[in-house]
């Protein structure tokens, strides 16, 4: 009989590859890069967001090698996008690269041209039963998220070349804001897309990115609402450069689950039901959306409490966007509690889902256009 050999554990950073260690050492040189040219401009707040970031993104990449490339190709297209503008704005309307693919405009409609061509590649893909046609949807996906990420980077420098009193990170407005929120869910998305190994539910999260594509292009034709603007004042602080991605992060993790409630709900129907995962996955990933997402709503929340502390000299003055935000949290703290204390499952907690979605659409949005208050910044 031969006996068990117990061997200890392998650590974690044994188990990296030199990609990985070239990879974090590549972020490191480009973190020390922009400290050493922009540290005047840099207080203690911003140099620790600066290095975090490196560490963060450094951790994720070893963890998830896919979105190591992302990082490497968004930083090799947006360095490439910013020494084209040679320090002159009026380069984006003359140079090819520029103006086709590379200035902030051209990348984001080509993240949004991308988006709508995944949906629909994924839906074939699910009504055929295709694995090479879902996967021609997962690169789509990764590439429009690929061409968002650029146009954020390139933005917030051209931001800069048209006064440096009017540069900003570019989640300022209803128009940059709902970008992030493509790029986060998508992101969401494709890491569930790997974990559960399955992309037969590319087709129904596309669509409520696709929704925001829709927001996006009409925001920009009929509003010309993608302008850089200036930031108004309650907004010049650095708690906006993760408050506002903690945010969001909540919000595309809640509507992820929303559209995975809805194939929960098509499947128990017998509708697709031969084309989508069995009913305890799609359980599953919902359940770890909200989780997630009410886990970063949380932090959120408490930094909106301590950013609204330093603006305006408290940390709760129950404006309609801070009720609708504790609406939305209380709404996914009683679903959680209802699964995890209680044990409750299937349909109602989809219904709950998607119905949580539209309370969370109205708090981010419809609170924007029918009630005012401390955040009227934020109106169509």
């Amino acid at each position: 009989m031969n006996t068990p050999t117990w061997q200890k554990p392998t650590a974690f950073w044994q188990t990296l590859q030199p990609f990985d260690w070239l990879y974090a050492l590549l972020l490191l040189a480009g973190g020390l890069f922009s400290y050493q040219q922009y540290a005047s401009y840099m207080d203690l707040y911003e140099v620790s967001f600066l290095f975090g970031a490196v560490a963060v993104f450094s951790y994720l990449g070893w963890r998830w090698s896919a979105m190591a490339r992302l990082v490497l190709g968004v930083a090799l297209l947006s360095l490439l996008g910013v020494y084209s503008y040679h320090g002159d704005l009026a380069n984006g309307g003359q140079r090819f690269f520029l103006k086709f693919l590379l200035a902030s405009q051209s990348a984001i409609m080509w993240m949004n041209v991308l988006f709508v061509l995944a949906m629909l590649t994924y839906w074939l893909a699910m009504l055929q039963k295709s694995v090479f046609t879902a996967k021609v949807g997962s690169a789509l996906t990764w590439a429009a998220t690929l061409f968002g990420f650029v146009g954020l980077m390139v933005r917030w420098y051209e931001s800069y070349l048209i006064a440096p009193d009017i540069g900003h990170i570019p989640i300022s407005n209803l128009y940059e804001v709902f970008i992030l929120f493509c790029l986060i869910t998508a992101l969401l998305y494709l890491h569930y897309e790997r974990v559960f190994q399955t992309r037969q539910l590319g087709g129904f999260v596309l669509v409520v990115i696709n929704a925001a594509v829709g927001f996006i292009l009409w925001y920009t034709f009929d509003r010309h609402a993608n302008e850089i603007q200036p930031l108004v004042p309650a907004l010049q602080s650095y708690w906006m450069k993760i408050h506002v991605p903690a945010n969001f992060i909540g919000y595309g993790a809640f509507s992820l689950a929303a559209m995975v409630a809805g194939a929960y709900l098509l499947a128990q129907r017998g509708v697709l039901a031969s084309r989508l995962p069995a009913l305890h996955l799609l359980d599953d990933v919902m359940y770890k959306a909200i989780a997630v997402g009410f886990a970063f709503f949380t932090i959120a929340t408490i930094l909106g409490a301590m950013w609204a502390a330093e603006a305006w000299g408290g940390y709760w003055s129950w404006d309609p966007k801070e009720t609708w935000a504790l609406i939305v949290w209380l709404n996914y703290a009683a679903w959680l509690h209802l699964r995890l204390m209680k044990g409750l499952r299937g349909a109602v907690l989809a219904w709950w889902a998607l119905v949580g979605l539209l309370v969370t659409t109205f708090a981010f949005l419809g609170v924007n256009m029918f009630l005012s208050g401390l955040h009227s910044y934020g109106t169509l």
